[in-house]
């Protein structure tokens, strides 16, 4: 509107840039793809930015949100390029980029007794586009671990507690969520689960106490699937145990290209 002043776009003569400007914390639906349903549809947070040159005072952000209405509820690996070239493009800027933090739901079968819960795994999208463009995918898994040197000083028993475990990654091509939280449970003492019989109990602790491990042996045990699997170019992994007799975390971190 003629009438209406466009702060935003009068000059700033300070001649400083700024890397990133935009919104944070927008909760949004979006659909994910899902291996076993084709599609989960869940609630994300995303951040949004571009950078700004130095001769303009503000960017307009409300571009932001409507970028994101114009892909309603389809956000996902796949376009996630597309949504960061219109970032660039709608505000002329050198780089955009966009973060999508999401719950991911599964179905998990108790061992023993196969009741049926849904387990929470926390995941995020994180991509940018400038010269290149980069995607990272994070996964967050919670595990349980049992202290392989607990168990081998100890007459009764051995102390265990509940991990947590991050997987990003770099690839080329596809990956699917479920094969990387597989994974990641499958090098831990044993998985956590949302519903638990006693026959169940009995077979976690038991699996756990069978298959001890250090922060050290997780990371180890992930990175070691990971480099088997095809299209992944490069990736880090933290494991943290929130320990059950100490006052402190268990942590260890490695990454690899």
């Amino acid at each position: 509107m003629k009438d209406i002043k466009d702060i935003q776009s009068q000059p700033d003569f300070r001649k400083i840039a700024i890397d990133k400007v935009g919104v944070k914390d927008i909760s949004y639906p979006i659909v994910v793809l899902d291996k076993k349903n084709k599609f989960q549809h869940t609630i994300a947070s995303v951040n949004m930015y571009v950078d700004l040159p130095h001769h303009f005072k503000g960017t307009h952000m409300s571009r932001f949100i409507e970028i994101l209405n114009e892909h309603r509820g389809e956000i996902t690996v796949k376009n996630f390029p597309d949504i960061l070239a219109k970032m660039k493009k709608r505000f002329n800027a050198q780089t955009a980029h966009m973060e999508v933090g999401f719950p991911y739901f599964i179905e998990k079968a108790a061992p023993v007794s196969k009741a049926k819960g849904l387990m929470e795994y926390r995941c995020r999208f994180t991509g940018s586009l400038g010269d290149k463009k980069d995607f990272v995918l994070e996964i967050t898994v919670p595990v349980t671990t049992l202290c392989p040197c607990s168990k081998e000083i100890s007459r009764k028993g051995a102390h265990n507690q509940r991990g947590i475990v991050k997987v990003n990654l770099r690839f080329k091509g596809f990956i699917w969520i479920e094969d990387i939280i597989k994974i990641v449970e499958a090098s831990a003492s044993s998985p956590v689960y949302s519903l638990l019989k006693r026959p169940d109990e009995r077979y976690v602790t038991e699996h756990a106490y069978d298959n001890p491990r250090f922060v050290e042996d997780v990371v180890r045990e992930v990175a070691s699937k990971l480099e088997a699997l095809k299209g992944i170019i490069w990736f880090s992994i933290e494991a943290e145990n929130l320990e059950s007799i100490h006052n402190h975390s268990a942590y260890a971190y490695l990454e690899k290209t």
